[in-house]
């Protein structure tokens, strides 16, 4: 059989779904995935694999109307992933009645020349009349390609879906190995694997104005994996919360994304947390390029 290779982009609003999508197409965790929205800021290649086909798939941030610098950033990258894609999939949450939050990626979608592809997500959730009806609405306005309805979470749908995508895929040489999953590096999963734990931990108690800087990730001789992790946050009042009373949070958030890591790379892994305030870090270019940004005025 021949060797086909070809780029899909993952768009939408902010908690539609897109990383679960991703993760579940790939067959494996390679995004994080969190009830906050917006939890994805740069843009994350998953690989999938049907046959002796790979699909790769740009996991975009929440398309959503931006007001800071890290915003912007964040919705930059987002249609940068879609350029000169094979496909793009627009994932929305089916179970949205309103729908305002798409209406500019809707307009923006017109005018491009990629095949458009409408997931309507979470439809484990949903009555079907209602689903048909969000539909044919959506359709109405783009005109769609394909239409597909899935459950991310629960995997109805999904193996379609994937051998749809398979087979829209442009015959050509694979651009990674068989066995690599994404193109983030492990130290970099690594800091959002921790970054994850600290939105499912600390939910409201702490803004987006958080990050996982990665300082040093390196092999010991008995196989371990040794990671130091620096969590930055804005104020010092977001530090006391981030440590917990006697450090019992961020041990918990050490412990959390320690397990994980530990099953993610098959090896033991040593994870040293700690905390830095570090005003106006998200002005900051370095921590940019740091996450895979561009530096966007």
């Amino acid at each position: 059989m021949t060797e086909k290779c070809g780029l899909v982009a993952v768009i939408g609003a902010p908690n539609a779904g897109k990383s679960t999508l991703v993760n579940a197409l790939v067959g494996q965790k390679v995004a994080i995935v969190s009830a906050k929205a917006q939890t994805t800021r740069a843009r994350l290649m998953g690989i999938a694999l049907h046959d002796e086909t790979q699909i790769i798939l740009a996991d975009t941030p929440g398309i959503f109307a931006p007001r800071r610098r890290l915003d912007r950033a964040m919705v930059a990258a987002a249609w940068e992933g879609a350029q000169a894609a094979d496909a793009i999939l627009l994932v929305v949450d089916a179970r949205k009645k309103r729908r305002d939050d798409i209406a500019p990626i809707l307009e923006a979608l017109k005018d491009r020349r990629e095949r458009k592809i409408l997931v309507l997500n979470k439809v484990d959730a949903c009555e079907k009349e209602p689903l048909l009806v969000a539909a044919q609405e959506l359709d109405a306005e783009i005109g769609f390609d394909e239409v597909f309805f899935v459950s991310a979470l629960t995997g109805d749908g999904v193996p379609e879906l994937r051998q749809r995508l398979a087979d829209l895929m442009p015959e050509g040489p694979w651009h990674y190995p068989e066995d690599q999953v994404s193109d983030a590096s492990e130290r970099l999963l690594a800091a959002e694997i921790t970054r994850e734990q600290i939105y499912r931990q600390l939910h409201d108690e702490l803004p987006y104005d958080s990050a996982v800087r990665p300082e040093s990730y390196r092999q010991r001789k008995d196989g371990s994996i040794e990671i130091r992790q620096q969590i930055v946050v804005a104020r010092d009042s977001q530090k006391a919360i981030v440590l917990g009373k006697r450090g019992a949070r961020i041990r918990a958030i050490g412990e959390a994304a320690r397990k994980e890591l530990t099953e993610l790379l098959g090896a033991r892994v040593h994870l040293f947390l700690h905390v830095k305030v570090e005003e106006g870090w998200s002005e900051s270019r370095d921590f940019y390029e740091e996450i895979g940004l561009e530096w966007v005025r």
